[in-house]
């Protein structure tokens, strides 16, 4: 699909897009990452569920899932078991967890980075997409990140794997990319 078909298919999806109240910040979200979500990102295209489906369909996006991972409690007795709980998110999606808090150390924007460069191949031009979970600010910063880092065609989706489910599209279970913790 050519970027003029893929461009006019995401303007006639936006107009099913329900705006939200909250304000989008000059800044990162840094606290409260569950609350209702701007309408916009500025840089970036807001994507209703029909649109972030139609740009999964083409095969042409890289679709990016936030969405944090717990940490292992630190204090399990000497021999537990821990298991994670299953990540379903949008088939072929790569997970990048944690990368969409409001700071960021070193290691976690190299990872945050590299993840990206595997996503587009290196090019920063490729057409990204950032979800997490319905009214999560991670997708909205990571989205923001990816713009500062020189990203040109960011998505952003806010309502996330809930929105996709509940629509009734497909999922599959995921691993985080190794090296985000």
């Amino acid at each position: 699909m050519t970027r003029l078909r893929l461009h006019s298919l995401v303007l006639l999806l936006l107009a099913a897009f329900p705006a939200a109240a909250a304000e989008e910040p000059a800044g990162y979200r840094e606290s409260e990452y569950r609350a209702e979500v701007p309408a916009t990102l500025s840089g970036a295209t807001v994507v209703s569920t029909e649109a972030a489906h139609a740009l999964w369909k083409t095969g042409q996006v890289a679709f990016i899932d936030v969405l944090p991972r717990p940490p292992k409690p630190t204090n399990l007795p000497e021999g537990t078991v821990w298991n994670e709980k299953p990540r379903l998110s949008i088939p072929s999606a790569l997970w990048l967890p944690n990368v969409g808090y409001g700071q960021l150390a070193d290691a976690m924007h190299a990872y945050f980075r590299a993840g990206l460069e595997k996503a587009t191949g290196g090019d920063k031009d490729q057409p990204v997409l950032f979800f997490c979970l319905d009214g999560c600010w991670m997708s909205w910063n990571a989205g923001k990140r990816a713009l500062e880092y020189g990203y040109t065609r960011v998505f952003w989706y806010p309502q996330g794997t809930d929105g996709w489910t509940a629509a009734g599209y497909p999922t599959e279970r995921i691993d985080p990319e190794p090296g985000g913790r």
